[in-house]
């Protein structure tokens, strides 16, 4: 087995070795360039510098794309928080200052869409970016006709024509059929965008200017992708948007039957020249928040590197990738990310052959494959359904996931679990709320069956509820022995 597992890493290790090779970028059709050093020379570590963003070039219209691109699905709200019913309001303050400093420091590729943050991701974009000269940003965003009610082309083109009244612009710069393959499949595909003209629309608005490229982002059924490819002369994909990370580079069909390995979606798009724009580089927060061991190790081979820079270092590493979305809610996470894109420190044989290691190491651990899209919200009833399935992750990953009472950190670890459960998720919102409905199922580009989740979750918390509770009796009841053996005497 080991054999088989070392014939294994040393051919996607030569693989990933030749599309990084001195002749990839011109076989891809795509050239990385560095930005210029700074004047002094010299960088602050806790400062990004302003000068050194890494570029890359699309084949299709000359652009020339910051490699990190700033995703504007996790906008932050009003509070702190990060969007995810659309019940607060987004801090448009805090969009703007992010927004500032990401194009101070190089960013020019901002992705958006109707569906993000409840429908309010667009007007925010449009008007932290209205700010700026308009040929100084690239604008993308997405054809969202995920309920049936959108499929008809009078409705698909509703949804069209209103991004660019959010966007306020009059061209976008990138659209995408957004989430080809995912639920339906090839059924859902051809009502979405074949049977309504609606792509036959998309490429004569191409063709009029006022769309400049024009892509798919992929979720789910390899079919539906494998046919956008085969028609590619016909359609002439501009880009693709996939989801690209260390971990789902080989393990994504094992995580998800319904998902692809991204080796496979990658090398696709390779073999026709056409550009990738990478989603989940951190797998929703799995690649940021990983097992304290996995930690442990990442820190060992490079203590000032954070966490989330290897996964993002392995996503921007590969030639073909135009950008790298990144959703961040705070201004920590963008400065972390200009770091590792302001320039590009590309991984080497062997840092790649580590990362592959990881993901082997990470896939012993059972944890549940959310990457907090919010898709499935807002729930009829009211749940956090992506809260509770990241704190029992969180849990899990830091060691707090206990299996008896026996385990030697039980107590510690029930404790963690039931104060941060409720510190994450208010009561009314936690799993027993869960009725089964399965309203949220079909949303889930993972495919998880997340009522079956919640209720495993729910069945655990009551178990550790239950285990305080007898313990609390049980000292209680040994606090008053003493009186009550006197009282029988």
């Amino acid at each position: 087995m080991d054999k088989i597992r070392n014939h294994e890493e040393e051919i996607s290790r030569r693989a990933f070795l030749k599309r990084l090779g001195a002749g990839t970028a011109a076989v891809s059709g795509l050239t990385l360039a560095g930005c210029r050093p700074t004047a002094s020379g010299t960088d602050t570590p806790d400062e990004p510098p302003t000068d050194r963003m890494t570029y890359r070039e699309n084949p299709s219209t000359g652009d020339r794309v910051s490699l990190l691109g700033f995703g504007m699905m996790r906008l932050p709200m009003v509070g702190g928080h990060g969007a995810d019913e659309g019940r607060e309001v987004i801090d448009q303050e805090a969009v703007n200052a992010m927004v500032d400093y990401a194009i101070a420091h190089g960013v020019n590729y901002f992705d958006t869409s109707p569906a993000y943050c409840q429908g309010l991701s667009e007007r925010a974009t449009g008007i932290a970016l209205s700010r700026y000269p308009r040929d100084s940003y690239f604008v993308a965003t997405k054809l969202s006709n995920f309920a049936p009610s959108t499929w008809s082309r009078e409705a698909s083109i509703a949804m069209y024509r209103n991004s660019f009244k959010e966007l306020g612009v009059d061209r976008i710069d990138y659209m995408l059929l957004h989430a080809i393959g995912m639920g339906g499949g090839m059924e859902e595909f051809e009502a979405r965008y074949i049977r309504n003209g609606m792509l036959d629309f998309l490429m004569a608005e191409r063709e009029a200017g006022r769309i400049r490229n024009l892509g798919f982002s992929y979720h789910g059924d390899i079919a539906v992708f494998d046919r956008m490819l085969a028609e590619h002369d016909r359609y002439k994909w501009d880009f693709v948007q996939i989801q690209l990370n260390y971990l789902d580079w080989n393990y994504a069909k094992q995580i998800n039957p319904r998902n692809t390995d991204a080796e496979y979606l990658y090398g696709e798009l390779e073999k026709r020249r056409i550009p990738a724009v990478i989603m989940e580089p951190l797998l929703g927060g799995r690649l940021s928040n990983v097992p304290n061991d996995i930690v442990v190790r990442l820190k060992q081979r490079e203590a000032e590197r954070s966490v989330a820079s290897w996964a993002f270092r392995f996503a921007g590493s590969f030639p073909g990738v135009l950008t790298v979305l990144s959703g961040m809610t705070r201004m920590e996470h963008l400065q972390d990310n200009l770091r590792t894109f302001c320039p590009l420190d590309p991984l080497s044989d062997e840092e790649f052959s580590f990362l592959r290691q990881t993901a082997d190491r990470m896939m012993q651990f059972d944890t549940i494959p959310c990457n907090d899209c919010k898709y499935c919200m807002p729930c009829p009833y009211g749940l956090d359904i992506p809260a509770i399935l990241l704190h029992y992750n969180k849990c899990l990953n830091e060691g707090n996931i206990t299996t008896g009472t026996q385990d030697e950190h039980y107590r510690e670890a029930r404790r963690a679990y039931l104060i941060g459960y409720d510190r994450s998720v208010p009561r009314l919102r936690q799993a027993d709320h869960c009725i089964g409905c399965r309203q949220c199922v079909p949303h889930c580009p993972q495919g998880i069956d997340i009522p079956h989740e919640l209720h495993r979750i729910s069945a655990y918390v009551e178990r550790l509820k239950q285990n305080r509770d007898d313990q609390k009796g049980h000292r209680h009841a040994a606090r008053r022995g003493p009186h009550a053996r006197r009282g029988q005497r």
